[in-house]
């Protein structure tokens, strides 16, 4: 079987990946999604010791997953979202990972377009510089807007009452510099030619993640001969890992990793 490593981002419990490791176990693969260093088991928990993620960065989250990788007996595949996606890149470019899926990453360094909607997305963690140190949620209408655009109301608030937690502020400021931090934690190792395939994918309705973001991050690694795929999800937005059309999403991946030689079998 394949070994599969779930990665969430900012502001959604690992539990969230519930579905998506059942759904991948039918097909024969095993997979898991740990949390992230201070996260707690459950939602409720989580949201109750929020200060417990406080000031955990992107290093420390490469760090903490590639322990987890080291676990197995061979290097698994890697599915991030979000900033997962970029952890997950991360660990790819490493060599640490077979393979990588990035679902809607937030950007590495060298991405450059930021649209008025990313910032906005944003800015309820970047319009604090306070929030570096700490660890912060969204509310119902925030979440909205950065989640739940493409979905209605009922289903996006359902989903912030279900999964949404407080996450560490330091991974977006540390995004938010990149481009000007020479050894940024969002740099990404685009030009190495001996990892594993990876898969970037973007949703046109997506804010937190623009398309033409997720575009941008293909676009870097157009110099490496190492494979790299690219899938639009039309009318998506951030919240496709876990709203109603979560299993288009894991099926185009799972159809992904079979035809990159990742079957149940491999």
């Amino acid at each position: 079987m394949t070994n599969v490593v779930f990665i969430h981002g900012l502001w959604v419990s690992h539990t969230a990946w519930q579905p998506w490791i059942d759904h991948f176990a039918e097909h024969g693969h095993h997979a898991i999604a740990p949390a992230w260093p201070g996260e707690h088991a459950s939602v409720e928990e989580t949201r109750r010791n929020a200060g417990d993620q406080a000031g955990v960065g992107i290093d420390d989250l490469t760090e903490h997953f590639a322990k987890v990788l080291e676990r197995f007996d061979t290097p698994p595949v890697v599915i991030g979202h979000s900033f997962g996606g970029l952890i997950a890149q991360k660990l790819l470019g490493q060599n640490k990972a077979a393979a990588a899926v990035a679902v809607d990453p937030a950007p590495i360094k060298g991405v450059k377009p930021l649209p008025v909607a990313q910032l906005r997305s944003a800015f309820p963690v970047l319009g604090n510089p306070l929030n570096r140190g700490r660890a912060k949620g969204l509310t119902e209408a925030q979440w909205r807007y950065g989640f739940g655009n493409a979905l209605t109301v009922e289903e996006s608030d359902d989903l912030w009452r279900q999964w949404s937690i407080p996450s560490p502020g330091k991974p977006l400021f540390e995004a938010a510099v990149a481009n000007f931090a020479p050894n940024s934690p969002a740099k990404v190792d685009v030009a190495n030619a001996t990892r594993g395939p990876l898969l970037i994918t973007g949703g046109t309705a997506d804010h937190t993640v623009p398309f033409v973001s997720a575009k941008a991050t293909h676009g870097l690694y157009s110099k490496s001969t190492a494979i790299t795929d690219f899938h639009e999800f039309d009318g998506r937005g951030h919240s496709l890992t876990v709203d109603h059309g979560w299993r288009d999403v894991a099926d185009v991946t799972l159809s992904w990793l079979k035809d990159r030689g990742f079957t149940a079998q491999s």
